[in-house]
């Protein structure tokens, strides 16, 4: 039967127009694939600019000592060696030509004085190993990836939501949404799936993610029968704006305390010293974001509960280079001059590392046709992702998942989409949703430091509350 709605038909449907599913679109239409890119907002304007500090890759032009062996150590160890091994060895081996292959495709890179691209410090890395432009990286990658692929001529469906995917038997068919301008239900037909989602942010009151990261991937493949891994892995950034409350949780990228900031409590004590003092500011965010949290709760935080960070004993003319976003930043939000005096910062949630098994070599999760790449897909960081690792990740995984779901398309006939299956979508679209109700369960129950205690009692409290019916995307933070 021939479905009531408005349809689409590809032979690889990528959801999500971040870095991770750009990159795949490019590589499914490389593979010469049929394909279609959904997105939430508007093409562009992706989570993924928001990734200021650089591309995580070892390709020895500021340390020549560094190597991909020596990347991949950093990541397992920062990871407490949780992480996918062959997901960790493939993307420190693989990270150096995506950045060289990003370079062809005109991103513009900070240069070296013999015009090789520029590399800086970075948290939990031995080596500098950031390739960056500015404290402005993850636009510049965009800005690259999306002129690459409109290039190249793909499908773009924007300000469109998917709320479920629909199968033929065991294998992905396609997917349900509607059009966030009308509200009118769409249908897409797609012998395969790429999630590239993102995260689950918004499940935090004080977060640094966009309004977009509300677990729709990993909910929509757990629907369809996905497994999911290593879900109480969340990061949380050890500096966010913490005043004034309007701009509270905003990012403040690792790229500061990279280019020599330092954190002081308000005593003026550079207080790393104690939980680090080998790596001091530069240690991973985990052990950091801790130790901020710690200095707060012992009395020794800012006047607004965060710590001080200082890059004012460096030039002015030099902090307005390499930092030019965070400059503008504080002296926008918060009438706070980043070159004469610190900033006040506190942890903010930042990261998914768990997320959608997948295999290391595809990003084929266990559902036959469904693949994931990016902050989606989970085993790469382990349960503490390094700074950096996140670029170099979602343009790796984001070509091998393209191209797995290219060849996966190649292999099979178009499924059909079920009826009974697209009515209960649309019903289930009628039903209202729970966001602050989550939101407020999480927060004192959920957050940096986790133990039994404080899980046992929000579970508690939620199993409680008056159930609510099934609904979008408030339902897929319900899952969390």
């Amino acid at each position: 039967m021939t479905p009531p709605y408005e349809t689409h038909e590809h032979d690889v449907l990528i959801i999500g127009a971040g870095g991770a599913g750009l990159r795949a679109a490019i590589e499914a239409l490389a593979q010469g694939a049929r394909v279609g890119l959904v997105c939430k907002s508007l093409l562009g304007k992706a989570h993924t600019v928001m990734a200021e500090g650089g591309i995580a890759a070892a390709m020895g032009n500021v340390d020549k000592k560094d190597d991909w062996r020596t990347h991949f150590c950093d990541t397992m160890r920062g990871g407490k060696f949780l992480n996918n091994w062959r997901m960790a060895q493939l993307h420190a081996r693989e990270a150096p030509e995506r950045v060289r292959e990003l370079e062809q495709w005109g991103a513009l890179f900070d240069r070296t004085d013999d015009g090789q691209i520029l590399q800086r410090a970075f948290g939990g890395h031995t080596f500098k190993r950031l390739c960056h432009v500015g404290d402005r990286t993850g636009l510049e990658l965009i800005r690259t990836l999306q002129d690459r692929g409109v290039q190249q001529g793909i499908d773009v469906f924007m300000e469109c939501t998917i709320t479920r995917l629909i199968k033929d038997g065991e294998r992905i068919a396609g997917a349900f949404g509607y059009w966030r301008e009308q509200g009118r239900f769409v249908t897409f037909k797609a012998k395969s799936i790429v999630i590239a989602t993102g995260g689950i942010g918004k499940a935090w009151k004080i977060t640094s993610n966009s309004w977009e990261y509300t677990a729709d991937g990993m909910a929509l493949a757990y629907e369809a029968g996905a497994e999911l891994l290593d879900m109480e892995f969340v990061q949380f950034h050890p500096t966010g704006m913490v005043w004034p409350p309007g701009v509270q949780g905003i990012l403040v990228t690792e790229a500061v305390r990279g280019e020599g900031g330092t954190l002081k409590n308000n005593r003026g004590e550079r207080f790393m010293e104690k939980y680090d003092p080998k790596r001091m500011e530069l240690s991973t965010r985990d052990v950091v974001a801790r130790a901020i949290y710690t200095e707060v709760k012992e009395g020794r935080g800012s006047i607004h509960g965060g710590a001080y960070l200082d890059i004012s004993h460096k030039p002015a003319e030099y902090v307005k280079k390499k930092l030019p976003s965070m400059y503008h930043q504080f002296k926008e939000l918060a009438d706070v001059d980043i070159t004469t005096g610190p900033m006040e910062v506190g942890p903010t949630c930042h990261y998914m590392m768990g997320g959608i098994r997948v295999e290391a070599e595809t990003g084929q999760s266990t559902v036959p046709g469904l693949f994931a790449a990016g902050e989606a897909a989970a085993g790469l960081h382990g349960s503490n992702r390094l700074g950096g690792n996140s670029l170099s990740d979602l343009l790796v995984f984001g070509k091998r998942a393209g191209n797995a779901a290219a060849d996966y398309a190649k292999s099979v006939q178009s499924g059909a989409l079920d009826n009974a299956q697209l009515q209960d979508a649309e019903r289930e679209m009628h039903a209202c949703g729970w966001l602050a109700h989550v939101q407020s369960g999480l927060a004192p129950h959920a957050g940096l430091a986790l133990d039994g205690i404080s899980l046992g009692s929000g579970h508690a409290q939620r199993a409680g509350s008056p159930r609510k019916p099934r609904c979008s995307q408030s339902h897929r933070l319900s899952q969390l």
